[in-house]
């Protein structure tokens, strides 16, 4: 439980008590992201349905702004870097690394955080009319499934607590919620497009980035959580 806790401090903005921790539970921690997913999906889901009452394109604005909430815009401060820092870099690893220990935002971080959420505005907008509320549940979840993959599969960029994630993800912890994951897509087969995203965002921040980070953590969770939007309306 006190790991589970840690995960959604770490992946939420909800007020949650202290809890005592060494090293080894902040890295065990990761294994409970996907669980964190499910509480903000379940969030988002509600506020979906609330806001539908009135009108769908309420329910989605009320949607997103509860996702970006529950979140603490987190995950799309690490899309912001990371397209900065592509943006700017132009291939040089060296400028890529200073971009992205940068805490500005630039015109290219810019960009690509008003398309990411227009683009789920849009999306949730569809999903409020196709799809049951309760499939952002597994959207949310399987999205935050990619940092145990990729922190078991990519280098660490910089020593800190993403670097140690690695330490905290075993075999076990990738096929049990891949599991979840199966069991979720029994209901919403287009949820399996999730076992291309998570492989394709690695082997892009490999050639790319060289490697993996929070930033890289961030934005890719929610680039997935986009694709999978878009593979639900289109598969609904």
């Amino acid at each position: 439980m006190r790991r589970l806790v840690l995960a959604m401090q770490l992946m939420t903005c909800l007020p949650l008590p202290p809890v005592k921790a060494d090293e080894g539970d902040f890295a065990a921690a990761i294994r409970w992201f996907p669980a964190t997913g499910m509480v903000v999906g379940a969030c988002v889901a509600g506020g979906l349905m609330l806001g539908g009452r009135v009108d769908p394109w309420a329910g989605a604005l009320l949607a997103l702004l509860v996702w970006v909430a529950m979140t603490g815009a987190l995950h799309i401060d690490g899309l912001a870097d990371i397209a900065d820092a592509v943006g700017a870099a132009h291939g040089d690893r060296t400028k890529l690394s200073l971009v992205l220990a940068d805490p500005h935002v630039g015109s290219f971080g810019v960009t690509a955080v008003a398309l990411q959420l227009l683009t789920k505005l849009v999306l949730l907008r569809l999903c409020a009319e196709l799809v049951p509320a309760w499939w952002l549940i597994g959207v949310a979840m399987a999205a935050r499934m990619g940092p145990l993959f990729w922190s078991r599969w990519l280098p660490p960029l910089h020593e800190g607590l993403a670097s140690r994630f690695r330490d905290g993800v075993r075999p076990a912890h990738l096929l049990g919620w891949s599991a979840v994951a199966m069991l979720f897509a029994w209901w919403m087969p287009g949820l399996l497009i999730v076992a291309a995203l998570i492989p394709a965002w690695a082997m892009w921040l490999r050639a790319r980035i060289g490697g993996i980070s929070g930033d890289g953590h961030g934005a890719g969770i929610e680039i997935v959580e986009s694709a999978l939007l878009a593979a639900l309306v289109l598969t609904s």
